[in-house]
């Protein structure tokens, strides 16, 4: 594709795939390619049925001779050549009723065509090979595959080797062998479970995504098609990745956008949080926190609230004063303010490197009370005050931030009144 890319300036590239790539398939959720969903099957075509299971000779047998029982051929995929020799000896023994056959990559050229081709013509019942079926062959005949250590296969890779059976009206089987779970790796349970799990037609995507989960999105810029995601959680990553390309798209400068978007630290010395025995259940408790934070408006506040009183009844003070800080986040936030600290006799606000406070309100505001008003350094205002009590403490950082929001004619009135 790369290739082709480079021959024109401006060139379409249309790609098909059953299982995109994670890095593919992110830049596609993200806005950076567009992606259309085929997700109506073939006529007739049916849904193959996956298991996933240990090494079982009677099993394997009964699969075989089912197979071949109704007419069709059995993939048996063993991907290792060096011993392919000992499998096919035992595989012999264990089905001797079968014509066995052999294909891999190692072969020579028109050995392997001769081989694929008697298989097309039903020649034989068994084809055992290596991967090298994967590559978009075609046998409608062949409706049984057996993967043999179908741990070490990426979740992609599984899918586009079951596909090679079911591609006719007959139902289709697949089996995954595996050692014993406890020899398995986590990420090996999680591939084998969701490719077990999706087993109707056209679930490409939703086990693209799940690849995705587990091996992370990958470098957008770099070569590494997987990455580390689970070290932010892929919400996030989403979440940043699409407000960067929509600032890029805007004529931003990503720099200066990470820094006006980055949450304040805000620390006012108060207990503002979901007590235990107003909300019990920890899982509540953490979906109502998330749901707080990402508020961006009075409204939504309100609504929260809302429901919080119709499933625990009254907000203890506590609960109060968390939904007063998130208002007073969301309003640092918009003012490019990086910190604020405050306590018992006053406060500190940290501003971002290009805060988005007018100087002349700023100039005003300590104008209007020079001794309470005074400038900590090139980004920080520092605030004295008596505040003991919690809330009024809430409030006057809440007043104060709302004055530094105020248009510069409306703020030096109130300058000149103050002072």
């Amino acid at each position: 594709k790369e290739r082709m890319k480079a021959l024109r300036a401006h060139v379409d590239v249309l790609t098909l795939t059953a299982t995109p790539l994670p890095r593919t398939l992110n830049m596609a959720l993200a806005g950076l390619r567009d992606v259309s969903l085929i997700g109506t099957p073939p006529q007739d075509r049916l849904s193959i049925k996956t298991f996933v299971t240990t090494w079982d000779d009677a099993l394997i047998r009964e699969a075989c001779l089912r197979e071949m029982r109704r007419g069709g051929q059995v993939y048996f995929l063993h991907n290792d050549v060096r011993s392919m020799a000992r499998r096919e000896q035992a595989l012999k023994a264990l089905v001797p009723e079968a014509d066995l056959r052999v294909a891999h990559g190692q072969m020579p050229e028109r050995e392997l065509e001769r081989v694929m081709l008697d298989f097309y013509h039903q020649r034989f019942h068994i084809l055992l090979c290596s991967t090298i079926i994967e590559t978009g062959i075609d046998i409608p005949t062949a409706n049984t595959i057996l993967i043999e250590r179908a741990d070490r296969f990426g979740l992609a890779q599984l899918h586009q080797l079951r596909g090679r059976v079911g591609r006719s009206h007959h139902r289709a089987y697949a089996y995954l062998l595996t050692p014993e779970p406890s020899a398995l790796t986590a990420d090996a349970r999680k591939r084998l479970d969701a490719i077990a799990s999706l087993e109707d037609l056209g679930v490409g995507f939703a086990l693209a995504s799940h690849d995705l989960e587990i091996r992370g999105a990958g470098e957008l810029l770099g070569e590494s098609q997987s990455g580390q995601i689970d070290e932010v959680g892929f919400a996030l990553y989403s979440e940043l990745l699409e407000r960067a390309v929509a600032t890029l798209k805007a004529g931003g400068d990503l720099a200066t956008e990470g820094e006006r978007s980055r949450t304040p630290d805000i620390d006012l010395h108060v207990a503002a949080r979901l007590p235990d025995d107003y909300c019990p259940d920890p899982h509540v408790r953490l979906v109502f926190y998330k749901r707080i934070a990402h508020a961006a408006t009075d409204a939504e506040r309100d609504d929260l609230a809302g429901e919080l009183v119709d499933r625990f009844g009254p907000k203890p003070p506590a609960a109060e004063r968390l939904f007063r800080l998130a208002r007073l986040r969301q309003l640092a936030m918009g003012l490019g303010i990086a910190r604020i600290e405050a306590g018992p006799k006053g406060a500190r606000v940290t501003f971002a490197a290009k805060p988005l406070i007018d100087p002349t309100v700023l100039i005003a505001l300590m104008q209007s009370a020079p001794r309470q008003y005074r400038l900590d350094g090139p980004h920080g205002l520092k605030v004295l005050a008596e505040w003991p009590d919690p809330d009024e403490r809430i409030a006057a950082v809440m007043a104060l931030l709302e004055r530094l929001a105020q248009p510069p004619a409306q703020a030096a009135s109130r300058g000149t009144r103050g002072a």
